[in-house]
């Protein structure tokens, strides 16, 4: 097998100082690799383009500059004009540790995947809430363990912050589609329906900043919810009675609360220990008594924005039987 060419492409949207931030955790990679960075800017206002420049003599760098038309389009253009063999997608939030390339050039040596995820992970310089989030989204109590399993899974649905995926199954896929959010998992699946493997690289983390308020971080969960549904009706495969647990969840808290009133106790005991068992979870994760206070209304927040949006997204697409575009055209670029 020819050794592999590494492109990576990290759209990028009014978020400069990110970039900054992203570029000089490249300069830290080991090893000896050769690779490049295609930066695409998706119509910013607050554009890049002075940061990325003051990086051109340490890193081989090409920016672009296009009207916005999304994220998903955006990684679409940055691959086009890329030239590795090999595409590694970056949101621009992310900060690579120094062992990461490493990490995915070994395991693809050893066993090759045409599409690859890897996990996220809160850095030590982040904020309280940035961690809180972080320990919601990747914890194996919440609905985004997966993302941190102990084993490489195949069949994995890999999300762009940290997603790799070859040229060979990029042409063949033809790329993101025109959603967003779930452009993501909609190409994992499109790839599997095209024989193409994809698999979870355990060692292949990235620190993942996500939202940094209470309300972009409910926003951000309900409309993963919304679009779950969307996803399974053109993926029928893809169903699982796990995507209504945030619903069921969130519903039977406020049965609970109900039920609390009229003097039936035992249903808010059982949510009291959950929670109780995520506080010491977190706890025992972070070593930081805020944070795991925050990663219980993290969790509240998850399951209310993401079962919400689900339910809403399924009985907009089941029961009135609209057309995705119809329902959410905010959804679609």
């Amino acid at each position: 097998m020819e050794a592999i060419s590494f492109s990576f492409i990290i759209p990028v949207y009014n978020r400069p100082n990110e970039i900054k931030e992203l570029l000089e955790s490249f300069c830290l990679l080991e090893g000896d690799y050769t690779y490049e960075i295609v930066i695409v800017e998706d119509g910013s206002t607050e554009t890049s383009e002075a940061i990325v420049n003051t990086y051109r003599q340490k890193l081989n760098l090409s920016y672009y500059y296009k009207p916005n038309s999304g994220p998903g389009d955006s990684r679409n253009f940055g691959m086009q004009k890329a030239n590795g063999d090999y595409f590694i997608i970056l949101d621009s939030d992310v900060i690579l540790p120094p062992q990461y390339l490493r990490e995915v050039k070994t395991f693809l040596d050893k066993t090759y995947y045409d599409c690859f995820g890897g996990p996220d992970a809160a850095h030590s310089s982040f904020s309280n809430l940035q961690k809180a989030i972080n320990f919601a989204m990747t914890s194996f109590i919440t609905t985004g363990g997966i993302r941190g399993g102990d084993k490489q899974l195949e069949d994995f649905q890999p999300r762009s912050f940290n997603m790799g995926l070859s040229k060979k199954a990029f042409l063949d896929s033809g790329g993101f589609g025109k959603i967003h959010p779930g452009e993501d998992p909609d190409l994992s699946l499109r790839l599997q329906k095209l024989g193409h493997k994809t698999v979870l690289i355990k060692g292949a983390y990235v620190f993942h900043k996500r939202r940094i308020s209470w309300s972009k971080f409910y926003k951000q969960v309900y409309k993963f919810g919304k679009v779950r549904p969307i996803i399974n009706q053109w993926h029928p495969n893809s169903k699982s009675l796990v995507y209504w647990f945030p619903t069921f969840f969130s519903l039977g808290l406020l049965v609970s609360i109900v039920l609390f009133i009229f003097n039936v106790k035992w249903p808010i005991y059982l949510y009291g220990l959950y929670f109780f068992i995520a506080f010491v979870m977190a706890l025992f994760s972070t070593i930081n008594f805020i944070v795991a206070i925050e990663a219980v209304f993290a969790i509240i927040i998850q399951f209310f924005g993401y079962g919400y949006g689900f339910l809403k997204s399924t009985y907009n697409l089941v029961v009135l039987r609209k057309q995705p575009k119809e329902a959410f055209p905010d959804l679609f670029f």
